[in-house]
């Protein structure tokens, strides 16, 4: 039984629609993992800020030794 041109064009929406809603999942999955990761981060920052602090040193992770 052929399609007709309607049916073919409500079966493709169909199919859009849900791809918009996986990819919605999908965003809305990333922005809460990409939020907590945001705070490790930031926790991390706070701790190392805290830890020099302490010793009165800055540490410069981007210069090379200074044997190199």
């Amino acid at each position: 039984m052929d399609e007709t041109r309607l049916e073919r064009i409500e079966r493709h929406l169909a199919e859009l629609a849900r791809t918009v809603e996986d990819l919605s999942d999908a965003v809305t999955r990333q922005e809460t993992e990409l939020a907590r990761l945001s705070r490790r981060v930031d926790l991390l920052m706070q701790r190392e800020a805290e830890r020099e602090a302490e010793a009165g040193t800055a540490v410069f992770p981007d210069r090379r030794p200074p044997h190199w």
